[in-house]
């Protein structure tokens, strides 16, 4: 079993139990489990975990922090599949939430997860002060709201369509994606003690991660398939969103999202971390085909 597959296996097992209703609100919390216990990569989860393991500390102390970032990624794949956002009726290999529950209770699950996030995150967190636990979630609101994702869908959704700059796509996949996994990192960071140069590291690594990501989503969504995707290949196209692949080519922001990991790589070496764990996790974001 490889890394991931231990992280998202022990994150699958946290998450059956982490929304239950009490018999109250049924279809909302139905609509919400629908789409956080659908068969995702867990790869923010996993980063969160894998960080926080390099420095000794267990997966099992980082699951609530795991939690409260898939929580956060999967209320933000509801709202973008909604017909306002990018219109897409398959996410992971099934029907998208609104397909399923309508478009009224899409949105309340996804405002469901994002709020849920922040239930999980500000529980009580093993070996955890409370300062470094206000730096937690601090960190998520700041990366995840109107200064991160949330900001850049929203100049995604505004330059759709448009001509467009280079900086442009940079603004936007720096804030849409990388901003999250950068917090998966950031947060994961903040389990152990650290130095200030290793915390400022891991926030470089995080953030090239991050990038070199949403640049292989680009490739993909040009050559893959839907099969292999489980979402419709070619909608950024159709839709001339601002991708890199759309202004330099595919092989070109392959070798740039390559040029950009070893940025991320050099910011950790420079003070010394060494972590098995996210070199494998860097190989699956580079290497992946879905």
């Amino acid at each position: 079993m490889s890394y991931l597959e231990m992280c998202k296996s022990d994150l699958n097992e946290y998450l059956k139990s982490a929304l239950v209703t009490d018999g109250r609100a049924k279809t909302l919390y139905e609509a919400m489990n629908y789409s956080l216990l659908n068969d995702g990569k867990r790869l923010r989860p996993a980063l969160c975990m894998a960080t926080a393991e390099t420095f000794g500390v267990s997966r099992e102390a980082v699951l609530p922090a795991a939690a409260a970032l898939e929580m956060i990624h999967s209320y933000s794949l509801i709202h973008d599949d909604l017909p306002c956002m990018d219109d897409d009726d398959l996410r992971r290999g099934q029907p998208t939430n609104h397909m399923v529950f309508g478009e009224a209770m899409a949105l309340l699950a996804g405002d469901g997860l994002l709020t849920e996030a922040f239930v999980q995150l500000s529980r009580p967190l093993s070996g955890v002060s409370p300062e470094r636990q206000v730096t937690m979630l601090h960190t998520l609101a700041l990366r995840a709201g109107a200064s991160g994702m949330v900001g850049g869908q929203a100049v995604d959704v505004e330059l759709t369509g448009q001509d467009g700059t280079l900086d442009d796509v940079a603004f936007i996949h720096l804030h849409k994606t990388a901003r999250l996994i950068q917090a998966s990192i950031e947060i994961g960071a903040l389990f152990p003690e650290l130095p200030d140069e290793h915390v400022r590291a891991l926030s470089v690594y995080g953030e090239s991660l991050g990038l070199a990501f949403q640049m292989i989503d680009d490739v993909l969504d040009v050559v893959g398939s839907q099969d292999e995707l489980g979402k419709t290949p070619g909608k950024d196209v159709a839709a001339a969103k601002l991708t890199y692949p759309r202004f330099i080519g595919v092989e070109e922001t392959r070798k740039l999202a390559a040029q950009v990991i070893e940025r991320g790589e050099q910011a950790l070496l420079r003070v010394g971390i060494v972590s098995s764990s996210l070199q494998e996790l860097q190989s699956v974001v580079l290497e992946r085909t879905h």
